[in-house]
């Protein structure tokens, strides 16, 4: 599921995206946060997928996974 993210300095200032689109691992991750749900989202952009919106999840974690533990202040 990730190779449905990429990551172009040319796109979106390199963040990672979802593959064709210039939609960010971010905006995703941000529209989930805020309460939408999977289904608004594919509404409000509907050349996304469900898979891509599980990729982005993925991504994120495995990032995550990579990174040190630092405590929220």
């Amino acid at each position: 599921m990730v190779e449905r993210i990429v990551i172009d300095p040319e796109i979106m200032g390199g963040k990672p995206v979802i593959k064709g689109t210039r939609i960010t691992v971010e905006l995703i991750l941000r529209l989930l946060a805020e309460g939408l749900t999977v289904e608004e989202i594919l509404e409000d952009y509907p050349h996304l997928t469900e898979e891509d919106i599980r990729a982005a999840l993925l991504y994120a974690s495995k990032v995550l996974e990579m990174e040190e533990v630092y405590p929220l202040r």
